[in-house]
């Protein structure tokens, strides 16, 4: 069973976080949600989610995957831990995938692993003066290259999610998790 990891900071966006973690689960995919502190965390809007577990509990465990919310301050908070910079690097090391979406892109850029790359992010957080070396997408909601997933923000999360849905599991289950949501085509 695919797993992946999803750390949650205080002040991240629970849009994104929840949409991930339900779409994901949808799909038989095995999510272990990590508070970097406390068990329960505030999200950006005053919602508290509860993790499965602490950061330091899974920092040796394997995942196929890490996915970083987005939100403010959460993804300063990302940034500024350096057990995430740590396995963001262990994960691109053993070629495992990444994802962020919305502000969180901003991590993997300072990790170093963008350079070269295509992203997108919540327009503003990295901008081609700033960051040259990352081939920035303003048009498209959800970037993949390799092994490394990144969209814009709230709004496309549930695009996100399938996405890594269809990169982990495949597209007909893409499709199954799709279907149940009675989603329109817009």
């Amino acid at each position: 069973m695919a797993s992946v990891l999803i750390p949650l900071a205080e002040g991240f966006e629970e849009l994104e976080a929840v949409t991930l973690i339900d779409l994901l689960r949808r799909a038989k995919i095995n999510v272990v949600s990590a508070s970097l502190g406390e068990l329960a965390v505030t999200a950006s809007r005053g919602v508290v989610l509860v993790a499965d577990k602490k950061l330091n509990e899974v920092m040796d465990q394997q995942f196929d995957m890490l996915i970083l919310p987005g939100g403010q301050p959460g993804t300063n908070h990302l940034n500024a831990d350096p057990r995430i910079h740590a396995l963001i690097k262990k994960m691109r090391m053993n070629n495992q995938a990444v994802a962020a979406i919305c502000a969180a892109p901003r991590v993997l850029a300072t990790a170093g692993i963008l350079n070269g790359c295509r992203a997108t992010c919540y327009p503003g957080t990295l901008t081609t003066k700033d960051w040259p070396e990352i081939k920035l997408s303003e048009e498209e909601d959800v970037v993949i290259d390799g092994d490394i997933l990144t969209s814009k923000g709230p709004g496309t999360a549930i695009s996100f999610s399938l996405a890594i849905v269809e990169y982990l599991k495949g597209k007909h289950t893409r499709q199954q998790v799709e279907d149940e949501l009675v989603r329109s085509a817009s």
